[in-house]
């Protein structure tokens, strides 16, 4: 039997994305998907845009009186905008994937005792989620271990994964590319979506530093700035250095499948299409993430073995230099690190996300792991 499903989701890529990919199983079978979003929502030409969607007002992390006050009021307005969102459509389950555009339907849906299911992609309880969590039916996660969910909620948690666009699960079953003792070595730079002025000054310098016969071996793909992009070109141009730069990427998963190393923040996304595609990674969590998330994400692929933290204090021309020396000198140390990678992944996400929802409305079982035991409440 068909349900409609209403996902509530907007602000960054991260939240919006693995929203995406749900939309498209859920629709593949058979359900009506509704957005709930708020006015920031950026048009998409993907699956999101084209489903049927409503604009409520949301608050934003704000500081100051008057800029709190005024993200209160939107934040009250949004729930009662969207209690009579919910009441129109009359959705079977609310999904909510985070940050502040999500808060008022989801706590709209808890108020009309709606089901709901929030999704965490980073393994730190954001704090649009942590103001739901005791409200909500269910908590879906992206690791193993998710800080600041208490013992009390730890029954309602189930790790899924982060959900991935179809492009990207595809790259699983695509094997590591070869990479010999003097074959050359590609690395993909990316640095969100606007890429990341310190990648441009750092990258270059780093791959200046190596041995002649080291640096001719290079082939890179990066992402750079608008600013950054004559600059940047000019270095690598100088050391007669095979690079391709763009603003935006429009054809990431195949420079994806074919990179023997990624160089990257480490945003939720980030990590989820690293080790769906399953390649090895130098990661630079960004310092100002909210509670440091981007450090813990980072750390986490680093000790299941499929990448490498690189603080940014510590990311220098040097130490970045040093490191891809290594790994041209040792390349079996990359082949390993994405294996370590591949295996977790949870391509899968979008399907146990989607079993999660269904299982709730239908009131029977369903898939995904369930893992009390993996939550950290203010750890520190």
């Amino acid at each position: 039997m068909s349900s409609t499903i209403v996902l509530a989701a907007g602000g960054t890529g991260g939240h919006i994305f693995p929203a995406e990919a749900l939309a498209e199983e859920l629709i593949n079978r058979g359900h009506k998907v509704v957005l709930i979003t708020d006015k920031r929502f950026t048009d998409y030409k993907s699956v999101l845009g084209g489903l049927p969607r409503h604009i409520v007002r949301a608050g934003r992390l704000s500081h100051g009186a008057l800029s709190k006050f005024t993200t209160a009021m939107d934040i009250v307005v949004g729930v009662f905008q969207a209690r009579g969102l919910l009441k129109q459509l009359k959705p079977d389950i609310v999904v909510g994937f985070g940050g502040y555009p999500s808060f008022p339907t989801v706590r709209a849906a808890c108020s009309l005792s709606i089901p709901t299911i929030i999704h965490e992609q980073n393994s730190v309880l954001g704090r649009a989620n942590r103001l739901l969590v005791k409200r909500v039916n269910a908590i879906a996660t992206t690791f193993p271990e998710t800080r600041f969910i208490s013992e009390d909620n730890a029954a309602k948690v189930t790790l899924t994964g982060n959900p991935v666009r179809t492009a990207i699960r595809s790259l699983h079953m695509i094997p590591y590319p070869e990479l010999s003792h003097d074959g050359h070595i590609r690395i993909l730079v990316t640095g969100g979506s606007q890429g990341a002025s310190i990648f441009s000054q750092i990258v270059p310098a780093a791959i200046a530093a190596l041995p002649g016969a080291l640096r001719s071996r290079i082939r890179i793909d990066q992402q750079c700035r608008p600013a950054d992009l004559d600059s940047t070109h000019a270095a690598y141009a100088q050391m007669n250095v095979s690079a391709d730069l763009s603003a935006f990427f429009t054809d990431i998963p195949a420079r994806l499948a074919s990179a023997h190393l990624v160089i990257a923040r480490a945003g939720a996304s980030t990590i989820a299409e690293l080790t769906a595609a399953g390649r090895p990674s130098i990661l630079i969590p960004l310092p100002s993430a909210m509670d440091n998330h981007q450090y813990y994400n980072a750390n986490a692929l680093e000790e299941a073995g499929g990448g490498w933290v690189m603080p940014q204090e510590g990311f220098t021309a040097a130490a970045l230099s040093a490191r891809i020396e290594a790994f041209l000198n040792l390349p079996e140390s990359l082949a390993r690190a994405a294996g370590h990678a591949r295996r977790a992944g949870k391509v899968d996400a979008a399907s146990d996300l989607a079993d999660l929802a269904l299982g709730i409305v239908s009131g029977g079982n369903h898939k995904g792991q369930h893992i009390p035991s993996a939550v950290m409440e203010n750890a520190a």
